[in-house]
């Protein structure tokens, strides 16, 4: 059952506040600066209201008097602006320092989800948590700080000085004051599910604009410009509604608290009115009690404002929350071996997997590979192919079933050392931004020069790297930028040969390079194979004929296994798999 929007955003708001606690100095320093700020600001009316009775009548002034007056004020409006500079500097300390820690806590726990996570969630999605939400998070704390702690104590600063002057007066106003309270606090408990709304649908729309941008191509390919448009205008026009359904309620907040402060002004003035006619208050006193009932009535209008934005940003602090609290990978064990160097022996025993309940993938799957045997996976699209290369890795845990690495459980391992033993290459190329230098680099930042350059031959990549504006210095953009394909996939193959692990998955590595330059990668491919476990995934079946073992997956299970010969000699799936690829084309 969904908690009360009330008990939510005190569970939010406890949570926040576990993060302030951590720099309370600079919360005490605000809090103290705020008190400070609010009585030198509750004192001007009383040098106001000195100085009125000071101005008797005409020819009746009392300028050595009056002037004292003034000096003190200019004192105290300058202590004033210097307190509220200082506690601004605190607020906003305070307030980016929690937003650091919290977008940091986010992006770790990013990094230690678990892959079935990512593949759930569009990036755009995941961005918008970590970004645009965090960003108004921080809006509204920071608003709060500022704001909040100077109203309240203004609003309790100006009741007591208030009723050191009158009274009635007093009573008056606190007799009127939960009429505002509680029209701040209904419409504040109703804007908090209407920018939650906001807040969930804006994810979903920084993720449609992410899709379009990185698809970009394939959208003008298929000229689906105008059902991309038509997409984005009901993903906008959704937003815009309910943008404007929590903007307007939660406008409603400062005309009702304005309309009661109002209310709060008149009856001072009209009370104080003939409080002064009668004798038992001064003129003076009488501009201070107006002045207080202005200052008294602005905090509720700010504060309301303050609630607003609140109501925003615990809005998305639950977003950032629900994704910092979301079940992390399952922590190696305190006993987890680290595996040094593996000896090249995969066994998968009786491996039962699938990513839905109840939907079938991968079943009682079995596998022994020797060291240095090349393994060669191929079937059709979704038998099982990638799945099984994610179980090797551990980005999935099995349902079932036991993997081995070196006769040890990979369970009992941990997964950096497990993960260090392999070198992928998959079809889809990543690179970050920075130069081809440390590209080639990332898995080993400290490889010698010569070691890179090494890498690059080896992967026919020198070649091209040299022809760029400033060869290794060359910086590319994320997912590198005016790279082909193939110089992508080049650079990717050359990362993997710097670091030269004892296994290796290639996952179609080749299957963006041009033929003549697919052979050059052949070769390197067996030289690096050498003596190394390799796992290739296929589809060009001319890639796998030298494997040792070739595994042909169907549904989740291994329907045939053997070398190329033997499958063809068998005349079944891999033969007809073969045929449909060669024979009809005469390269048999």
């Amino acid at each position: 059952m969904r908690a009360p929007i009330g008990k939510e955003q005190r569970q939010i708001l406890k949570k926040v506040l576990r993060y302030i606690r951590r720099y309370w100095g600079y919360l005490g320093c605000s809090v103290v600066l705020a008190a400070f700020t609010a009585l030198l600001t509750l004192y001007v009316p009383i040098l106001i209201g000195q100085a009125v009775d000071w101005i008797i009548g005409a020819g009746n002034v009392g300028f050595t008097e009056l002037f004292s007056v003034l000096r003190k004020m200019a004192v105290v409006i300058f202590l004033t602006a210097a307190a509220q500079w200082v506690m601004n500097v605190c607020n906003n300390k305070l307030t980016y320092h929690v937003v650091r820690d919290i977008r940091k806590e986010a992006f770790d726990k990013l990094l230690h989800l678990p892959l079935k996570y990512i593949d759930g969630h569009s990036n755009g999605e995941i961005v918008s948590r970590m970004i645009t939400d965090v960003d108004q998070f921080a809006d509204g704390l920071l608003l709060g700080f500022t704001q909040l702690f100077t109203g309240i104590v203004t609003i309790f600063g100006t009741l007591f000085f208030m009723l050191t002057i009158s009274v009635q007066i007093t009573a008056a106003v606190v007799i009127l004051t939960p009429i505002s309270l509680f029209a701040a606090s209904y419409i504040a408990k109703k804007t908090f599910s209407m920018f939650r709304l906001q807040s969930v649908t804006r994810g979903e729309q920084t993720a449609f604009i992410e899709e379009i941008i990185g698809n970009q191509k394939v959208v003008l390919a298929f000229s689906q410009e105008r059902e991309a448009l038509e997409k984005f205008d009901v993903l906008n026009e959704a937003l815009e509604k309910c943008s404007l359904r929590a903007i307007f309620f939660s406008s409603i907040t400062n005309p009702a608290t304005r309309f009661v402060n109002s209310l709060v002004y008149a009856a001072v003035g009209v009370i104080g009115a003939y409080l002064a006619i009668a004798g038992r208050i001064s003129v003076g006193q009488l501009t201070s009690l107006l002045g207080y009932a202005n200052q008294y009535t602005k905090p509720f209008n700010e504060i309301s404002g303050v609630i607003t934005e609140l109501q925003n940003a615990l809005a998305c602090a639950g977003r950032v929350f629900e994704l910092i609290e979301e079940e992390a990978e399952t922590p190696d064990a305190p006993d987890a071996v680290v595996l040094q160097k593996a000896d090249g022996s995969v066994c998968l025993s009786h491996v039962y997997f699938s990513y839905t309940e109840g939907q079938k993938l991968i079943e009682d799957f079995c596998l022994s590979v020797r060291p240095g045997q090349r393994v060669a996976i191929v079937g059709p699209t979704g038998c099982g192919k990638t799945t099984l290369i994610n179980l090797l890795m551990r980005f999935y845990e099995t349902n079932s079933g036991e993997i081995r690495v070196s006769q040890i459980p990979i369970k009992d391992m941990t997964r950096a050392s497990l993960r260090d033993n392999y070198g992928m290459v998959l079809q889809d190329t990543w690179l970050c931004s920075g130069t081809i230098r440390e590209n080639i680099a990332f898995g080993r930042p400290g490889a010698r020069e010569e070691e890179i350059i090494a890498a690059a031959k080896a992967s026919h990549a020198h070649s091209f790297i040299k022809r760029l504006p400033h060869g290794y210095d060359t910086v590319i953009a994320e997912d590198g930028g005016n790279l082909s394909q193939g110089q992508k996939q080049l650079l990717c193959i050359a990362r993997v040969m710097l670091t030269l692990p004892p296994m290796l998955i290639l996952d179609e590595a080749t299957s963006s390079i041009d033929t003549r330059t697919e052979m050059q990668i052949q070769r390197a491919f067996e030289k690096m194979m050498q003596g190394r476990t390799s796992f290739i995934v296929a589809h060009r079946l001319s890639t796998i004929r030298g494997a040792d073992v070739i595994l042909v997956m169907k549904d989740g299970s291994v329907i045939e296994q053997g070398r190329h010969e033997e499958l063809l000699e068998k005349g079944g799936f891999y033969a007809a798999l073969y045929e449909s690829q060669f024979l009809r084309s005469g390269d048999a």
